[in-house]
Formats: C-alpha cells, sequence, structure tokens
C-alpha cells in the first residue's frame, strides 16, 4: 500500500519542467546537432512524445521510490554527495582523496542547481541523473538516425526505430538502476554520447570546418573530467573512425588488377600502391573473413602514413585532446584521482572474455537471428550438403575453402583457454563485497573449480560468437562464424531479392570499437557491469535492424504473415526484457536489505542497512 501511494502521487509539474527542459538544452545547446532528425511525421512525434514521458514517468517513480526507503547517501554517494555539495558552496579548492574520478558531475551539479535555483540536497542531486537519463535517450535517437543513415546511405531522418532504440539504451539496467542514485556513470554516458553525435556529423562529405575542431576538442574534454577512460571512446574509437573516414574522402578512381603472372612482390607493390591513394580494404562486416580485418588496418595504416597532412586535418581534435590528457597524467602521477592503491592499471585480458555473457544476457533478444538458425545448424548442414542449390556451395564447402578457418576457431579456444589459466585475477573487492550481484557471478561460477572455469570457456566462445553476428547484421546464418558466408558476390538472379536484416558496419568501425573496448577494460582489474556500459552502448548503435518477413517467406512461402512483420520485433521483446530486468533489481535494492553480522550475530558496519546492486 504504501509503496502504490508513492508511485499514484501527483506528478509535480516543476520537476516535470525541470527534467524534460534540462533534457531538452543539453539536445539543443550541446549536441549542435543540426539535421540530425528530419521529416518527422506528427504521429511519429507523438509516439517519441508518448514514450519519452512514459520513461520519464518510470524513472521518477523510481527515484521517488529511492528517495522514500534511502533517503541517506548510500555506498559511493557517501562520497559524491558530500562533495557535490561542497562545490554548491563554492569551496572549489577541497576534494576528498577516496574519489578517484575528475569532478567533472559536480561542476555540472552547480550548474544545474543554478539553473533552477535550488539547493544541492541528497534528491535534488539524484535528480540530475534522471534528467542525464531522458537526454540520453534523446541522444541515442540522434545518434542511431546518423548512423543507420551512414551505414545504409538513405536519407537521416526521424525513424520509430532510432526513437526505440534510444529508449532501449535509456532502459538499459545498468544504466536505469544508476538513474536513481547519485552516482559518475549515467552523465558520464551522456556527454559521451553527445561528442558520438558531434562525431557522426564531422565525417559527411564535406570536411569539418575550425569552430567545429574545437567543439570537438571541448566536448572531449567534458568526457574526460566525467571518466579518464572516456579517453579511449572519444580518441581512439571516434578518433580512429574520423581517420578512416578521412582516407575514404580521398577517393581514388577504380582501377583494374593487373592481369597474367605476376610474382609475390609484384603483388604486394599494387595494392600496397592501391592502398597509399586511399583505395582502403574496408568490407561490411557480414561479407568480412579474419583476412579482411588485417588488410583492414594495413590499408588504413598505408594510407595515414602516406597521406599525413589530410588525416590530421581530420583528426587534430582528437589529437589535442589525447595531448591534455597525457599532460594532465603527468602532472597527477598517474590516471587515477584520489585511491590510487585500490585502482592500480594492470594488464586484466579476462576481461574481454567476460563481456560476451554480459551482452549476450542483457541483449538475448537482438540475438534471436543468430541463436536460432544455430540451433537449427545440424539439419541445415545435412541438407546443403546433401541437396544444394544450383550455384550454391555446401556449407561444408566453404568452410572447407577457408583453409584456415578451423585452425582459426581452435586458436581462439587456445587462446581464451590460456587467459582462463594465466591471466584470471580475482579483486579483493569482488570477494569482500557481497552487495553487488558480480560477488554471487564470481561466487557460482569462477570460484567454484578450476574446471568450471575452463568449460565456461564455451560459454564465452558462443557468445562471441552470437554477439558479433548481430553486430555483422548477417542474415540467415547457418553457422556461428566470424560473418564470412557471404564474401562470395549473390548471383545476379539474386540481387534484387530482400535482404531480411539492414547493412551491418564497416569492418574497420568494429575493429576501432573492438580496440576501444579491449583498452578501456583490459587495464581494469576489477569487474563492474558499469565498466561494460559503454561498450555495449556503442555497440548496441551499430546492430542493424531486423525485419523478419524475408526470413518467414523464405521458410513458409504462403504465410499470411510475411508480409506483414516489417517492423523488427526485437525492439519491443528488447523493452519487456529490459522493464522485467529492472523491475526485479529495483525490488531486490529496496525491499530485500540485509545486515553484516559477525560469526556471533553482531552488526557489523553500525548496524547499517545494505541493499543488493550492481
Amino acid at each position: 500500500m504504501e509503496v502504490a501511494q508513492l508511485l499514484l502521487s501527483g506528478v509535480s509539474y516543476r520537476e516535470l519542467v525541470k527534467a524534460v527542459g534540462t533534457a531538452i538544452l543539453f539536445e539543443q545547446l550541446l549536441s549542435r546537432g543540426k539535421g540530425a532528425i528530419q521529416n518527422s511525421t506528427f504521429q511519429a512525434q507523438v509516439k517519441t512524445t508518448g514514450g519519452f514521458l512514459l520513461l520519464y514517468a518510470f524513472a521518477r517513480s523510481w527515484l521517488r521510490l529511492v528517495s522514500h526507503y534511502v533517503p541517506e547517501p548510500y555506498l559511493d554517494e557517501f562520497f559524491h554527495i558530500p562533495q557535490a555539495q561542497t562545490y554548491c558552496e563554492g569551496r572549489y579548492l577541497e576534494w576528498d582523496d577516496k574519489i578517484t574520478t575528475p569532478p567533472g558531475l559536480y561542476f555540472l551539479s552547480v550548474a544545474f542547481h543554478k539553473l533552477w535555483m535550488m539547493q544541492c540536497t541528497v534528491y535534488s542531486l539524484r535528480y540530475l541523473n534522471i534528467t542525464a537519463t531522458l537526454s540520453i535517450a534523446l541522444i541515442a535517437t540522434r545518434c542511431h538516425a546518423l548512423v543507420t543513415a551512414r551505414i545504409s546511405g538513405r536519407g537521416n531522418g526521424h525513424s520509430s526505430a532510432s526513437f526505440h532504440t534510444g529508449l532501449n539504451i535509456a532502459l538499459f539496467p545498468v544504466i536505469f538502476f544508476f538513474s536513481a542514485l547519485y552516482y559518475t556513470d549515467v552523465v558520464s554516458t551522456l556527454v559521451v554520447l553527445l561528442a558520438y553525435e558531434n562525431h557522426l556529423l564531422r565525417v559527411g562529405p564535406q570536411r569539418p570546418d575550425f569552430l567545429n575542431g574545437i567543439w570537438t576538442v571541448v566536448l572531449g574534454v567534458a568526457a574526460l573530467c566525467m571518466r579518464q577512460t572516456n579517453v579511449f571512446w572519444v580518441v581512439v574509437y571516434m578518433g580512429g573512425l574520423e581517420a578512416a573516414h578521412a582516407v575514404r574522402l580521398l577517393s581514388p578512381p577504380p582501377v583494374e588488377p593487373p592481369k597474367g603472372p605476376l610474382s609475390f612482390a609484384e603483388h604486394i607493390r599494387f595494392y600496397v600502391w592501391r592502398d597509399s591513394v586511399g583505395d582502403m580494404h574496408d568490407p561490411q562486416l557480414n561479407a568480412a573473413w579474419p583476412e579482411d580485418w588485417l588488410f583492414c588496418l594495413i590499408s588504413i595504416g598505408i594510407a595515414a602514413v602516406c597521406n599525413p597532412f589530410k588525416v590530421l586535418r581530420q583528426v587534430w581534435p582528437h589529437i589535442t585532446v589525447l595531448g591534455l590528457f597525457v599532460g594532465f597524467v603527468a602532472w597527477n602521477g598517474g590516471v587515477v584521482l584520489g585511491d590510487k592503491s585500490n585502482h592500480v592499471a594492470t594488464i586484466h585480458l579476462a576481461q574481454m572474455l567476460y563481456i560476451w555473457p554480459f551482452f549476450a544476457f542483457f541483449s538475448a533478444p537482438l540475438l534471436l537471428p543468430s541463436v536460432v538458425p544455430f540451433l537449427l545448424a545440424p539439419f541445415r548442414i545435412l541438407v546443403s550438403t546433401s541437396q544444394p542449390k544450383t550455384g550454391e556451395k555446401p556449407l561444408v564447402v566453404q568452410m572447407i575453402n577457408k583453409f584456415y578457418y578451423m585452425p582459426y576457431i581452435l586458436g581462439t579456444i587456445a587462446l581464451s583457454l590460456a587467459i582462463v589459466k594465466f591471466n584470471t585475477i580475482i579483486h579483493p573487492f569482488t570477494l569482500a563485497d557481497n552487495r553487488h550481484y558480480m560477488f554471487y557471478i564470481f561466487r557460482y561460477t569462477i570460484l567454484r573449480s578450476i574446471k568450471v572455469r575452463y568449460l565456461l570457456v564455451a560459454g564465452y566462445t558462443l557468445s562471441r560468437w552470437f554477439v558479433w553476428n548481430t553486430l555483422a547484421g548477417t542474415p540467415s546464418v547457418d553457422f556461428p562464424t566470424v560473418s564470412g558466408e557471404a564474401k562470395e558476390k549473390p548471383a545476379k538472379n539474386n540481387a534484387n531479392k530482400t535482404s531480411s536484416v539492414s547493412p551491418g558496419p564497416p569492418t574497420s568501425t568494429a575493429l576501432f570499437w573492438l580496440l576501444a573496448t579491449t583498452l578501456s577494460l583490459m587495464t581494469a582489474p576489477l569487474v563492474e557491469p558499469r565498466y561494460f556500459i559503454l561498450p555495449w552502448v556503442f555497440w548496441r548503435l551499430l546492430v542493424p535492424s531486423w525485419s523478419p518477413a524475408a526470413d518467414i517467406q523464405s521458410v513458409l512461402p504462403n504465410s499470411k504473415w510475411a508480409g506483414k512483420l516489417k517492423i523488427d520485433p526485437r525492439l519491443a521483446l528488447e523493452t519487456i526484457w529490459f522493464l522485467a530486468i529492472n523491475a526485479g533489481t529495483i525490488y531486490m535494492f529496496l525491499f530485500r536489505p540485509f545486515y553484516w553480522k559477525s560469526s556471533d550475530g553482531e552488526l557489523l558496519d553500525d548496524g547499517k542497512v545494505q541493499r543488493f546492486m550492481w
């Protein structure tokens, strides 16, 4: 009854204006995304407004429950909230040495409270993250529209799929959970998305002007002021993509490969020459084999070295941000502020194993087009081997043609086993703090036995295949491969066949995403779901849409549903899945508290209530 009264209590008009007004202010003043969303219909605007208000109602209800049951600062808020209140009082030189992240969140909090003329209370500081969550939905919508336009080559108008994607990103459980607590993660994600939207507007047919370069530096520095590891996204990921874009703008005229018998050296000279003039090897990800990944990186490197001034003209803002970051590290004596002893950078490659089941769990609805064919793979292999279609190579023959493919798969599995054996790091915080879900995940998996650790490699491998194929957008995957089945060009009579999946990103985009993800995770000894937020957000923005109509048509030609299911049903399933996870974590946090007790039953931590959280 008490919960119902809290949820049904009237919505404060003033609070709504603060949240929505500030979110729109972020969008208009900070994103500067002119033309990012155009040609939206009245129906689309109504759906957008309705979804936006529902998100606000859900987030505000969550905040009201937290404020009622947890009115005092909890866990990391114990450090963040007093520091923000110190800044609100104008004492900017006072700093808590236990805080490891820069003061960007606190400066933004001061501006937010001065804008609406409020006092810095626990409730008002938490409310800032409600505003940031709404802003994430808006900016992620714009980013998805721009990403789709870049990949498909079509217009950048508003679409219901883009808005639904932005809404789901805001509902992502690890983001949404912290929307009612005063943590850095939500605002940090927002600022990085603002930088990403600006990047997407920079990679157009015209080179960006100098003022936009200055704005790019400002957004990059703002991202670093929120969290130091954001350097990998605003410099490595976005800077790498802009370097590839600069190479792509060279647009050399096509040249036929040399004919006749050529030596290996002559072949090398020809392709190096083509790379040097900007003929970059960058196929769509669903048409790329592992050697294409290597050739893509080599071609970008050769083109950048041979055209340094054109590349520097595009990426100088990112180099400037990197220089400022290096200067900060030299001045600070390290990357981490404050408590350096518990945050020592190390090589933790096992993080790149854990990320795939993390993605597979949260994005399970998106993996359906890859998982279902995998379950049918034995039957399809038999059919394709015994009765291949005219002009179509059986799957087994395709696999054999790539002679290195099976050794490649075995090599990745062997590498995973080696990482498990030699580089499994268990941080003391993971073992000591039973308030976090990661404590129980480790306890019932990795810490059970060595055999279980090795058996988990199968789960890491399958998750990686499914996640990568989902990113590639490979339709009707016969087997969880590296998305190389589409390597051969389709026959002319199939050229107009409708694909069930939109084009995936270019190979270079996926590789720069993987590089930034690796750099941001492998230096962290502590396994935290919050560290996976940005890798997931950028992956989610790149995932192509899927229409089941073509797949149903191929299986059931006369089905009445074949022409009706033109939208991506995974979006609705993703929303339902996220709502279910959020409801579960909200319930555990609010209504399943516990106390720390010693072996003789004495209350520890001064008898404070402990709560489960990410």
